[in-house]
């Protein structure tokens, strides 16, 4: 028999350029129409019109010069997925690398990146942690909490600092416009048997208040979700709950204020040193606070200071029934100060930041440490000829440990032909070690003090193109990282430890197309979208250390990924989507999942089924772990 990697492949790939092919006739026969289609009702799916939230200069989703996807709050109740990272592998490009179902504990990394090498924020705070990336999507929100997700791919330090060295993907929250309660009640099964006989399940239970008033509005939420596991100690039990609020001051003043917090326990079964941790088990708890307010100092001149704190208590045992063995905790505490300013001039916009930063833990096996950073950015906007954009700037830092980096960035945009732009972008970006890189004791993993930061150097050019209905998008980059920090060792019996070990050239071509169509006249299809992507990486490494014989990272990166989205709604009372996600990792078998979602909608409530891996596909995400089999949901939502 022929391989899938063979079959499936190809076919996906040529029905992939195929929908590419035929959504950019159908721009060219919208975009020189005489008469625009009128469109019925306010259900269409405005992409273009999103703004992107970068914490200086703003800019819609149709103006950006940089390869970025949005997710946006259609697609998150379309999509059947239950957790943030589950939403993420749905974007070609991005590496999510779960170790559960529903994310229980995800890794993500950008374009053949690692996990540490991008960012995670929420409204554009960093939740980054300083001890390891393997925290970095404990988050406290639920999906119905989300307004888009903004995956900005590239080196993004110039507008947001140290550690977005492949990018930056920014979670923007809802702000409620009306006063209203939903929730959102859920279970699954795998419906295999454990060895107690039991089936293997999973529930879930989310609800959110929204509070509009004159002068201010209020978001509340809270989950509940736990499972038995879908293999032996894999059980986990997590908590959420999240508050935001925004007060008016004034005629335009803003205080906005953000908390939350998670608690999430789970069986680590083979999560970091198989087989030796099958009875691991952890437990992470996540506090997260900021309060930012914006001010108008003059009709030009807007200022944003914005404090914000995140602490992290990690409880790890490497043998849960003798705690007193192997146990980690580690406890770290991140401390952030902002000041942006946004001022608009006659020559362009200037965007001008500082950030001050504190990184304290206080470990059991890492030890108390600190380290502490001061960073200043310089950004201007500016339109020199009639539809050229140009963004430059750089971002400059002080890290108490490292000493001081500057990293600029420049990207330009040509809107050439309608609603077609040429862009292209250059930037630099660097990754600090983490707390677990430089000082972990263990027996089978041991930290390196003596390590250096990554650095990146990036160029991008493609083309877009964007209207109400379709977005298209087609780019080439490359990227080099210097001092490239991985797990390595010269004998299957030595230890892991951390080495800059390599220089890291690769190469990229992806192609994105989202299409929304609503019907003009009443019929069987009230809403259809179509989405598809596809990102190509051509990775090759130099090693500057000879003994670096085995990598425990390096080598699991994506070489192809392609997936496919299409959603349409029937009468307006059913929904269907159908998701098709192909991964070919470097030293991995590729395979292919399918997952779908039916759902029956009412103005205040709705049933869903989802179907996760419909065809039951074994494959591995991260180390050693196997994916869950096909597993099954059914859930209510319901808004009133």
């Amino acid at each position: 028999m022929m391989s899938l990697k063979r079959v499936a492949f190809p076919v996906i790939l040529f029905s992939t350029l195929s929908t590419f092919s035929a959504l950019s006739i159908c721009s060219s026969l919208s975009a020189h129409a005489q008469q625009p289609l009128k469109l019925k009702g306010d259900s269409v799916n405005k992409l273009n019109e999103v703004v992107v939230k970068e914490n200086r200069l703003q800019l819609p989703f149709s103006k950006q010069n940089r390869n970025i996807w949005i997710i946006d709050q259609e697609e998150i109740k379309t999509l059947p997925a239950r957790s943030i990272s589950e939403l993420l592998s749905y974007v070609s490009g991005v590496d999510v690398r779960q170790r559960g179902p529903g994310g229980l504990q995800a890794d993500i990394s950008i374009d053949g990146g690692t996990f540490d090498q991008s960012l995670v924020l929420i409204n554009g705070i960093k939740v980054s942690d300083p001890q390891t990336g393997h925290n970095m999507m404990n988050l406290p929100i639920n999906m119905d909490d989300i307004d888009h997700i903004e995956v900005l791919r590239g080196s993004a330090s110039r507008v947001y600092g140290i550690n977005a060295l492949t990018g930056a993907i920014n979670i923007v929250t809802r702000n409620p416009i009306k006063t209203g309660v939903s929730t959102n009640v859920f279970a699954g099964s795998s419906f295999k048997d454990n060895a107690s006989g039991d089936k293997y399940y999973n529930y879930g239970v989310h609800a959110s208040g929204n509070l509009a008033l004159k002068g201010s509005s209020h978001l509340l939420s809270a989950g509940q979700e736990a499972g038995n596991g879908y293999r032996y100690n894999t059980a986990f039990n997590n908590q959420k709950v999240y508050y935001q609020g925004k007060y008016a001051v004034g005629k335009t003043d803003v205080i906005d204020v953000l908390a939350g917090y998670v608690h999430n326990n789970f069986g680590a079964n083979g999560f970091y040193s198989s087989p030796g941790d099958k009875e691991s088990e952890e437990t992470i708890k996540t506090a997260l606070a900021s309060i930012a307010y914006t001010t108008k100092l003059t009709e030009n001149w807007t200022i944003v200071p914005r404090i914000s704190y995140r602490n992290n208590v990690d409880d790890y045992l490497y043998i849960k029934q003798t705690p007193e063995k192997f146990h980690n905790l580690h406890k770290t505490n991140v401390f952030d100060a902002e000041l942006n300013n946004t001022i608009q001039t006659k020559i362009g916009t200037f965007g001008l930041g500082l950030e001050a930063r504190t990184e304290r833990i206080n470990s059991t096996n890492l030890g108390k440490r600190n380290r502490n950073n001061a960073g200043m950015f310089a950004e201007y906007k500016f339109e020199p000829v009639s539809r050229l954009l140009i963004n430059a700037g750089v971002y400059t830092n002080y890290n108490s440990d490292y000493g001081w980096q500057a990293f600029p960035g420049l990207d330009a945009g040509y809107n050439f032909y309608d609603n077609w732009r040429v862009f292209a972008n250059v930037g630099t970006g660097q990754r600090l070690p983490t707390y677990t890189d430089l000082y972990y004791k263990g027996p089978t993993n041991i930290g390196n003090d003596q390590l250096r930061p990554e650095k990146s150097q990036y160029a991008e050019g493609g083309l877009k193109f964007n209207n109400e209905r379709l977005a298209l998008n087609a780019s080439y980059f490359v990227r080099r990282i210097d001092n490239f920090i991985d797990w390595i060792k010269t004998l299957q019996t030595d230890p892991w430890q951390p080495q800059n070990f390599s220089r890291v050239n690769t190469k990229g071509f992806t192609m994105s197309a989202d299409y929304s169509l609503v019907p003009a006249a009443e019929g069987v299809f009230s809403k259809v979208r179509i989405g598809a992507s596809y990102t190509n990486l051509t990775p090759s490494f130099k090693k500057t250390l000879a003994t670096a014989v085995f990598s425990r990272y390096a080598l699991e990166s994506l070489r192809n990924q392609l997936s496919s989205t299409v959603s349409a709604d029937f009468y307006k009372l059913f929904s269907l989507s159908l998701t098709t996600r192909y991964s070919e990792r470097i030293n991995y078998k590729d395979y292919m999942v399918m997952d779908a979602r039916v759902a029956f909608k009412q103005k205040n409530y709705s049933i869903y089924a989802d179907g996760a891996n419909l065809f039951n596909v074994q494959y591995i995400e991260a180390g050693a772990v196997p994916m869950p089999g096909s597993w099954f949901t059914l859930g209510v939502k319901t808004s009133f």
